[in-house]
């Protein structure tokens, strides 16, 4: 019982990390389906990756934060999720069934219909702060929350997060938005549009971005930081015709005084121009030059070094994305997908392996940091194959609990313990 309530819990967390105040609703009228969404968060700096289909999952394209977590998503039958944050008390909901991994991302990959993902929905619990909306391109949607399944009625459903006060929302989104719907027969991408500005934030929670997903079409229509008059379009079957890739959402747009700002004050700034420069000068060479940066004594030097950290997880997130059909970094939370490490070579990891041993090699009074960086280092020996010198790292980060992060306890035991017959 200990177990499943702990692993409830990571699956909590897991749905939570990167879900904001967002507002998403769906509409079919008039021979036309759309969804539209304003995706308001804290951080900048979206993704966007594409996945082809393989052999047991569709292919698709996913939104979300530098972390890979998708935030938005649609395959190439037109079946689309996207979440807004909402607050449940899970005492007082008997949840005793998660989905084993991330059961959007299952629905994502082997589902066509609304239809098609409620059996798998109906066979789980959705343990998740959140509330997703579920739409397809014949015009079904549902919102999928802990408390259950609420499918569409009319022509049109509104996902968001607005929590109720006194018996009285906290805010106007949703009732903008359902006003804006009601009293209009229109459905057009100028019209969804139009709703997408009336709803959208400004302020330290912004409207980062805003879609509107043409479900029939396979067309998206996107906007950077509230600024609803350039688009970047996006042909969906045109795009996955050109392979996986992870590419920056604002690399489509022009300069944006507003949004650079904005971006220039997240504390991921210094870590994204990082990468940049990768983009530009390749990874060897940007990362030689930053830690020859490092090693320079100067005020910015902690910062840099917080930085370069960054930039080693980050290249992890992106090789375990790219080869893993898409998918988050599922070993970062401890989900059981995640311990069943696949093999490959990859530069981003080595690259990564470089930036760690550099890293955790400084003096530092900062012990639980440094065995992070034993636990990363040996995940990438385990990936690349090297399973000695990965269990020798494991075991250099539980070997002083005291001195470790839970976490890394977690997911350092659970290693070792299937490594346990390695001997070195």
């Amino acid at each position: 019982m200990q177990k499943k309530n702990i692993f409830i819990l990571i699956g909590i967390l897991f749905y939570t990390i990167n879900i904001k105040a967002c507002t998403i609703f769906s509409c079919s009228r008039g021979g036309e389906t759309f969804v539209a969404a304003n995706e308001d968060d804290t951080t900048p700096f979206t993704r966007i990756w594409y996945n082809p289909a393989s052999s047991n999952r569709y292919a698709s394209v996913c939104f979300g934060a530098p972390d890979m977590q998708v935030a938005a998503a649609m395959n190439e039958y037109g079946l689309f999720f996207d979440f807004a944050a909402a607050n449940y008390d899970f005492t007082q909901l008997n949840l005793t069934n998660p989905y084993p991994g991330d059961i959007m991302w299952e629905i994502l990959g082997t589902c066509k219909t609304v239809k098609e993902a409620i059996v798998i929905l109906k066979k789980y619990d959705y343990i998740s702060y959140s509330q997703a909306l579920i739409a397809d391109k014949y015009g079904n949607s549902v919102l999928v929350s802990p408390k259950g399944i609420t499918e569409k009625n009319g022509d049109f459903q509104v996902n968001s997060n607005c929590n109720m006060i006194n018996g009285k929302l906290s805010c106007r989104r949703p009732e903008i938005a359902n006003e804006m719907l009601s009293g209009s027969k229109e459905n057009s991408v100028e019209f969804l549009k139009k709703i997408l500005d009336k709803t959208h934030q400004e302020g330290e929670l912004n409207t980062l971005y805003s879609t509107i997903f043409d479900l029939k079409k396979g067309i998206i229509y996107v906007y950077l930081f509230h600024d609803y008059n350039i688009v970047y379009i996006i042909d969906l079957k045109s795009e996955l015709k050109k392979g996986y890739r992870i590419e920056n959402l604002a690399d489509h747009f022009p300069a944006s005084f507003a949004y650079e700002n904005f971006s220039k004050n997240h504390s991921l700034y210094l870590k994204e121009s990082i990468f940049q420069e990768m983009k530009n000068k390749g990874i060897d060479r940007t990362i030689d030059h930053y830690i020859s940066e490092s090693e320079k004594l100067s005020p910015k030097n902690e910062k840099l070094n917080s930085a370069l950290l960054e930039a080693a997880l980050q290249l992890i997130k992106y090789s375990w994305n790219e080869h893993n059909n898409g998918s988050m970094w599922y070993y970062w939370f401890s989900k059981p997908y995640g311990y069943d490490v696949q093999q490959y070579k990859d530069r981003k990891l080595t690259s990564a392996e470089k930036l760690l041993k550099y890293l955790s090699s400084k003096e530092t009074t900062d012990l639980k940091l440094q065995n992070f960086m034993y636990e990363m280092i040996g995940f990438i020996n385990l990936t690349q194959g090297d399973k000695i010198l990965a269990k020798e790292f494991y075991e250099k980060a539980v070997t002083n609990p005291d001195k470790a992060y839970s976490v890394t306890l977690i997911r350092g035991k659970e290693i070792l313990n299937r490594m346990k017959d390695i001997k070195k």
